[in-house]
C-alpha cells in the first residue's frame, strides 16, 4: 500500500514495507516489518497533450527516512528496530540512526519531526531554497492525515493484512516487499 501527500517542492510517502536484509547489523538478525515514510522532493513534468491532458508527477529523490520497524519475531507494538536515516547520499540512505524517542512513542516524534521540515532539510544537508517557501506550513498543516495514515498501517501490519513475506512460501533469505 502507498500513500502519498504532495505540496510545492517536497512530498511525503508512506508504505507498508517487509524486510530481510542479507548482511544485517549486529543485532538486527532476521524479518522486520512495519511502517517506511519518506520526505522526497517532487517535480511536475510538461503536459503531455492539451491543457486538460494529465500531467506527469514524480516522486523524486528521497531526503528523509523513517522507518517504524519491529522484528517480525518480536512482540507487536515493540517498535525494536524503529530507527531514521537522516541523511541520503542520492539514493542510498546513510545509516540507521535509533532514536530512544523515536522508539518509545514513534508517532509523536515523527509528528514533530515533520512540523519542523527546516530542520529536517537542515540534518539531510539539504538547502531550504530547493524546497517551496510554502512546503514547510503546508506539511505542518498535514501533519495529523499523515499520522493518522502511518496509524491506519501500522495497525494493517499488526493484523497480518500488510507487511508480510511473499505468498509463494520459499525460504527467504533476502526480502523487500515494499513500495518504498
Amino acid at each position: 500500500m502507498l500513500y502519498a501527500f504532495g505540496f510545492d517542492r517536497i512530498g511525503v510517502v508512506v508504505s507498508d514495507l517487509y524486510f530481510i536484509d542479507p548482511d544485517p547489523e549486529p543485532g538486527q538478525e532476521g524479518a522486520e516489518h512495519g511502517v517506511r515514510l519518506e520526505l522526497r522532493m517532487l517535480a511536475e513534468g510538461a503536459l503531455k497533450g492539451s491543457i486538460y491532458s494529465a500531467r506527469p508527477i514524480s516522486i523524486d529523490r528521497p531526503v528523509w527516512r523513517v522507518d517504524l520497524l519491529e522484528s517480525v519475531a518480536g512482540p507487536t507494538g515493540s517498535f525494536n528496530r524503529t530507527h531514521h536515516h537522516p541523511r541520503f547520499d542520492g539514493w542510498e540512505p546513510g545509516r540507521r540512526v535509533f532514536v530512544r524517542e523515536l522508539s518509545a512513542d514513534p508517532l509523536k516524534w515523527l509528528g514533530q519531526k515533520l512540523s519542523d521540515l527546516p530542520g529536517v532539510l537542515a540534518d539531510a544537508g539539504v538547502p531550504e531554497a530547493e524546497v517551496a517557501p510554502t512546503d514547510a506550513a503546508r506539511l505542518r498543516d498535514c501533519v495529523p492525515q499523515i499520522l493518522e495514515v502511518v496509524e491506519r498501517l501500522l495497525n494493517s501490519v499488526w493484523s497480518g493484512g500488510l507487511g508480510q513475506p511473499p505468498a509463494d512460501g520459499a525460504e527467504l533469505t533476502e526480502a523487500r516487499v515494499s513500495w518504498l
